[in-house]
Protein backbone atom coordinates (compact mmCIF):
# COMPACT_ATOMS: atom_id res chain seq x y z
CA UNK A 1 0.00 0.00 0.00
CA UNK A 2 1.49 3.82 -0.85
CA UNK A 3 0.51 6.76 1.04
CA UNK A 4 0.11 9.56 -1.75
CA UNK A 5 -1.24 11.89 0.66
CA UNK A 6 1.43 14.06 0.06
CA UNK A 7 2.50 13.86 -3.66
CA UNK A 8 -1.28 13.33 -5.67
CA UNK A 9 -4.27 15.34 -5.85
CA UNK A 10 -6.44 12.57 -6.80
CA UNK A 11 -6.73 10.01 -3.97
CA UNK A 12 -5.10 9.12 -0.77
CA UNK A 13 -3.65 5.53 -1.01
CA UNK A 14 -3.19 3.16 -3.87
CA UNK A 15 -3.67 -0.54 -2.65
CA UNK A 16 -1.14 -2.97 -5.24
CA UNK A 17 -1.42 -6.32 -5.46
CA UNK A 18 -0.53 -9.54 -7.71
CA UNK A 19 -2.10 -12.62 -8.32
CA UNK A 20 -1.01 -15.49 -10.27
CA UNK A 21 -3.29 -15.73 -13.33
CA UNK A 22 -6.80 -14.53 -14.22
CA UNK A 23 -9.36 -16.13 -11.73
CA UNK A 24 -6.96 -15.36 -8.80
CA UNK A 25 -6.65 -11.79 -9.69
CA UNK A 26 -10.63 -12.00 -10.52
CA UNK A 27 -10.69 -13.44 -6.75
CA UNK A 28 -8.75 -11.09 -4.88
CA UNK A 29 -10.65 -7.97 -6.46
CA UNK A 30 -14.19 -9.44 -5.77
CA UNK A 31 -12.87 -9.96 -2.07
CA UNK A 32 -11.30 -6.77 -1.77
CA UNK A 33 -14.82 -5.07 -3.05
CA UNK A 34 -16.42 -6.73 -0.49
CA UNK A 35 -14.45 -5.83 1.95
CA UNK A 36 -14.52 -2.74 1.08
CA UNK A 37 -18.60 -2.94 1.25
CA UNK A 38 -18.61 -4.90 4.29
CA UNK A 39 -15.82 -2.81 6.70
CA UNK A 40 -16.05 1.01 4.95
CA UNK A 41 -19.37 0.79 3.62
CA UNK A 42 -18.17 1.71 0.43
CA UNK A 43 -18.36 0.16 -3.67
CA UNK A 44 -16.38 1.11 -6.41
CA UNK A 45 -17.20 4.11 -8.18
CA UNK A 46 -15.39 2.63 -11.07
CA UNK A 47 -13.86 -0.96 -12.06
CA UNK A 48 -11.83 -1.51 -15.10
CA UNK A 49 -9.83 -4.54 -16.57
CA UNK A 50 -12.03 -7.16 -14.67
CA UNK A 51 -13.37 -9.18 -17.81
CA UNK A 52 -9.38 -9.96 -19.02
CA UNK A 53 -7.95 -10.12 -15.41
CA UNK A 54 -4.68 -8.54 -16.21
CA UNK A 55 -4.78 -5.69 -14.59
CA UNK A 56 -7.99 -4.53 -12.67
CA UNK A 57 -8.35 -1.09 -11.44
CA UNK A 58 -10.48 -0.23 -8.99
CA UNK A 59 -11.43 3.50 -7.80
CA UNK A 60 -12.80 3.92 -3.96
CA UNK A 61 -12.27 7.41 -4.56
CA UNK A 62 -9.63 7.49 -1.42
CA UNK A 63 -8.19 4.93 -2.23
CA UNK A 64 -7.33 3.16 -6.11
CA UNK A 65 -7.05 -0.80 -6.01
CA UNK A 66 -4.90 -2.03 -8.56
CA UNK A 67 -4.98 -5.98 -9.24
CA UNK A 68 -1.88 -7.01 -11.57
CA UNK A 69 -0.42 -10.39 -12.76
CA UNK A 70 3.05 -10.50 -12.43
CA UNK A 71 3.88 -9.45 -15.81
CA UNK A 72 1.45 -6.53 -15.88
CA UNK A 73 2.97 -5.77 -12.38
CA UNK A 74 6.35 -5.95 -13.89
CA UNK A 75 6.12 -3.79 -16.63
CA UNK A 76 4.11 -1.10 -15.03
CA UNK A 77 6.20 -0.76 -12.20
CA UNK A 78 3.79 1.49 -10.18
CA UNK A 79 6.46 1.46 -6.87
CA UNK A 80 8.90 2.99 -9.24
CA UNK A 81 6.77 5.46 -10.67
CA UNK A 82 5.37 6.23 -7.40
CA UNK A 83 8.48 5.77 -5.29
CA UNK A 84 8.07 9.25 -3.58
CA UNK A 85 4.93 7.42 -1.85
CA UNK A 86 5.05 6.33 1.73
CA UNK A 87 5.27 2.69 1.57
CA UNK A 88 2.36 1.41 4.29
CA UNK A 89 2.65 -1.64 5.90
CA UNK A 90 -0.45 -3.56 5.30
CA UNK A 91 -1.25 -5.47 8.92
CA UNK A 92 -0.74 -9.57 9.07
CA UNK A 93 -4.61 -10.15 9.73
CA UNK A 94 -5.71 -7.89 6.50
CA UNK A 95 -3.24 -9.74 4.16
CA UNK A 96 -4.38 -12.93 5.03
Amino acid sequence: MLDLREIASFCDFFLICTGANQRQNQAIWDEVAKQMKLQAGETALSVEGYEHGEWILGDFGDVVVHVFSPEKRDYYQLERLWRDAKDVPVPPEAAA
